[in-house]
């Protein structure tokens, strides 16, 4: 896609703070630390409309971003990062459950996962979720750059298969790189119907 606006529209905390439901939205999920902010930074082609920090968890509201106004980009607040306090995560779980079951403008997830780490319970219940709510996913593997070919290979399929799903369902991904960019445009395209 040929990236021609992109702006931070609103965070929200509550249904009530939603933007209008007027184009279709791209939601991104995952662990705290995953990548989640570089990859849509490297997806718009912007240095810093997502912030990124070196500190996990910062992310703590739905935050909505309009691509060429035709798409909502939202990001949704990391999970299962300890250091945040206990009071502000059970506010999380509600919070993001609350935007992916009522959102009929929702098109798909991005769910990120880090190469370098198995799929923790979390995750794999999450996926449970979504499939339960017949959500569409797009698995993408962030960080792939800090490993070898090989040990890529070996990761892939370890997530794969914690994943229930062939290691070409997932597209490995580098904000460094750039790798795995166009992949991930295009089956943000297919679901949402915009390119």
């Amino acid at each position: 896609m040929q990236i021609k606006s992109v702006q931070f529209v609103k965070s929200a905390a509550a249904k009530s703070g939603y933007p209008p439901k007027t184009v279709p939205e791209i939601a991104f999920a995952g662990r705290s630390n995953v990548g989640k902010s570089s990859l849509i930074n490297v997806l718009v082609n912007r240095k810093k409309l997502v912030k990124t920090s070196s500190t996990p968890g910062r992310t703590r509201l739905i935050n909505f971003f309009s691509v060429n106004d035709s798409i909502l980009f939202v990001d949704l607040p990391g999970y299962g990062y300890a250091r945040v306090p206990a009071n502000i995560r059970k506010q999380w779980k509600p919070m993001v459950e609350t935007y992916l079951s009522g959102r009929t403008t929702l098109a798909g997830v991005v769910l990120i996962l880090d190469i370098r780490r198995t799929p923790q319970p979390e995750t794999t219940a999450f996926i449970d979720w979504l499939n339960m709510k017949q959500t569409p996913m797009i698995p993408v593997i962030t960080k792939v750059d800090k490993l070898s070919k090989i040990k890529q290979q070996k990761q892939l399929k370890l997530i794969s298969n914690a994943l229930g799903r062939l290691p070409e369902e997932l597209i490995p991904f580098s904000a460094k790189t750039r790798i795995g960019k166009n992949s991930i445009w295009e089956a943000i395209e297919r679901l949402s119907g915009v390119s």
